[in-house]
């Protein structure tokens, strides 16, 4: 994800090198600034997840307790010096990373009101993608912007994979509902939908099964179907995918020769014919 440049409030004294070490990655200094970060991150993680455990929770909670208060405070004061010396303050802040480091403050604090939303700051992991800042891994943030711009552009048509594969859940849980009957543990038609989508996405819990061999029948078309949906998605997004990542060179228009149509274009930008069509004299020979 690239990272938008800032402007520092002034130019030189304290302030500047706050800035630097906060919004830069060049000098050793600030490297270094940023690794410290990331350690920082990563063990308040660990804690997080450590603290989770019911053994060590009971016998270093306090630890954990008091560690985690005082990563949380560490990070709100990196946040405020962050708005104090960088010029565009609402920038930052409505900026991904500025998001993220306002998110992950937040369970600490809010754990006052919501126990138990203190081990939501495992969320705190996002900060973790200043790596690509840090050792300069741009390369992957153009991979996974290719990505990206794949799935946006293949959202249409997953949408409608989705909802099609909705309208057959909801058809087959009904019927099975009609056929197995609570008895059999279809004890209502969000019950059998459950159950259809278990069963199209071969998970296959068993905590419902068919008993009739009716229903035994119908489970085994289900299956069968949803072996050939599952397939569906992954084409569109592949197909997509490489679009994406092959060069677009512009097409040449058959009627006056004009070249540098897009390749999504129907019609020629220069003589308005259609792109696909043969030139007339072609069509009379």
């Amino acid at each position: 994800m690239p990272r938008p440049d800032y402007q520092p409030v002034v130019s030189t004294g304290w302030r500047y090198y706050l800035f630097r070490l906060l919004f830069r990655y060049r000098e050793r200094d600030e490297r270094m600034f940023d690794v410290v970060l990331l350690a920082a991150i990563l063990a308040s993680v660990v804690i997080a997840i450590l603290d989770s455990v019911q053994p060590l929770h009971e016998r270093w909670g306090t630890w954990f307790y008091l560690a985690e208060w005082v990563f949380t405070l560490l990070f709100t004061v990196e946040y405020i010096l962050r708005l104090l010396v960088v010029q565009q303050h609402w920038r930052y802040a409505r900026s991904f990373f500025g998001v993220v480091d306002l998110v992950a403050m937040l369970p600490t604090y809010l754990s006052f009101l919501l126990p138990g939303s203190e081990h939501l700051i495992v969320i705190r992991v996002l900060r973790v993608l200043r790596v690509f800042r840090v050792f300069e891994l741009t390369a992957y943030v153009g991979e996974s912007s290719q990505m990206m711009e794949a799935l946006r552009r293949s959202r249409r048509k997953i949408g409608v994979f989705v909802l099609s594969v909705l309208l057959i859940a909801t058809v087959f849980g009904s019927l099975m509902y009609l056929v197995e009957g609570p008895e059999h543990g279809y004890t209502s038609i969000p019950r059998g939908i459950y159950w259809a989508i278990v069963t199209m996405a071969t998970v296959g819990y068993g905590d419902i099964t068919p008993q009739t061999p009716l229903g035994q029948f119908i489970t085994t078309i289900i299956i069968i179907i949803g072996y050939g949906i599952i397939a569906v998605p992954t084409g569109i997004y592949t197909s997509e995918l490489v679009q994406a990542t092959m060069p677009h060179e512009p097409l040449r228009c058959a009627h006056c020769g004009f070249e540098g149509i897009a390749r999504e274009a129907h019609y020629c930008a220069h003589c308005g014919k259609a792109v696909g069509a043969q030139p007339e004299s072609s069509a009379k020979e």
